[in-house]
């Protein structure tokens, strides 16, 4: 029984450490061209664009046209905050 758990809690803790590391996500590309992390500013409207461009091909209805008005405010939102 002992083992199971420790191969378990092993197992959480590796899908964990690499969800946390996703490759895609628009913070671990937020580093200059001097190759250190972005901070500040930079990092603050880097990431707003990121998210933004993220989720503009994805504001799209169910009848394949793209969202307009208040359906592609309210989308953007939510794809943003699902975003961080």
């Amino acid at each position: 029984m002992t083992r199971w758990v420790l191969a378990v809690l092993l197992m959480v803790f590796a899908i964990g450490s690499a969800a946390a590391q996703a490759p895609g996500t628009c913070a671990s590309k937020a580093i200059g061209k001097d190759g250190r992390e972005l901070a500040g500013a930079a990092r603050t409207a880097f990431l707003a664009k990121c998210k933004r461009e993220a989720c503009e091909p994805k504001a799209i209805g169910s009848d394949g046209k793209p969202l307009k008005g208040a359906a592609k405010t309210s989308f953007m939102a939510k794809c943003r905050r699902e975003q961080a």
